[in-house]
């Protein structure tokens, strides 16, 4: 007999303001461990180094943080111009030196314009994308390199906000699957030196545009007042689903919906992801646009 899941049952979306030098796993056990919560996941992984947004979700709303893996992303990235690291980050060894020519802010713009729109990127060998069964990171721990094919991602925007004399302060909006180290080690490339990430920070992704995020100390004081104040903390599951269209359905077709059936919604839209909800105004879960003009159920919240 299959050993029954301690902890509650808490469904919602936090925010957390993931702090420096934990991984995104160990940050959502603490998280998970504090709120009591029987079933969590986060949306996408940060690098330790990285602090910022990292969406957890409880219970029924793991069913959507798929949504979130696919969301594009902001960050803030500092990177150190004239050393390169193995990992592309400050946590790695250092890997080449080269002399920080002297930029200015023409010289700069110039740089990052090769790198706005659709780009081509190496992935790092310190990354969990797998070769023969194998992890990237785990085979660079032993000191192997592989050959990698170069994937195609997307920058929108990408602004310099700040410049020292070795360090460049950088705004990107960008895609999933970009990884925001080989970013900074291509645009030192490109300004004619070397460079790594010392500091990055995500503000946004997805629906999640610059909000209010909960820190870990934050959370452990309102846990301090009872598991209520903490449950206060989450958003309703469907805020991470804010850019698909939400449909209203009749108390017949939220029924027949329920039960797994697609159905057929007049004037509804006929292609994509639709947010679904029953006309009390309750969340039913995720449909998608079929080939038919029907709405087939795919995401669906447990109904209490």
């Amino acid at each position: 007999m299959a050993k029954r899941r301690g902890g509650r049952n808490v469904t919602g979306v936090l925010l957390l303001d993931k702090p420096t030098g934990l991984t995104s796993n160990k940050a959502l056990q603490s998280v998970k461990r504090l709120f009591g919560a029987r079933k969590a996941g986060h949306t996408g992984s940060l690098d330790p180094l990285a602090t910022g947004l990292l969406p957890i979700c409880f219970g029924e709303a793991t069913k959507v943080s798929g949504f979130l893996l696919d969301a594009d992303k902001r960050y803030v990235v500092t990177c150190k111009l004239g050393v390169a690291t193995d990992t592309g980050d400050a946590e790695g060894e250092e890997a080449e030196r080269a002399p920080v020519p002297a930029l200015d802010a023409d010289r700069v713009e110039a740089a990052l314009a090769g790198f706005r729109g659709p780009i081509e990127q190496l992935p790092p060998m310190y990354s969990a994308i797998k070769h023969q069964g194998q992890r990237l990171y785990d085979l660079a721990r032993q000191g192997v390199e592989v050959e990698r094919e170069p994937r195609q991602v997307e920058i929108y925007h990408l602004e310099a906000i700040a410049q020292r004399e070795d360090e460049l302060e950088l705004a990107v909006h960008c895609a999933k699957g970009t990884y925001i180290r080989t970013l900074a080690e291509d645009i030192a490339r490109a300004l004619g030196t070397v460079g790594h990430v010392c500091a990055l920070r995500r503000l946004g992704l997805g629906p999640y545009q610059d909000p209010a995020m909960w820190t870990m100390e934050m959370l452990e004081a309102r846990a301090e007042t009872g598991r209520e104040a903490l449950d206060a903390t989450l958003l309703p599951m469907d805020s991470a689903l804010q850019q698909y269209t939400g449909v209203e359905l009749a108390d017949d077709l939220a029924y027949f919906v329920a039960q797994g059936q697609p159905i057929f919604v007049p004037k509804a839209p006929t292609e994509g992801w639709l947010r679904l909800y029953d006309r009390a105004g309750s969340f039913i879960g995720m449909g998608q646009a079929l080939d038919d003009g029907r709405i087939g159920p795919k995401r669906l919240v447990a109904r209490r």
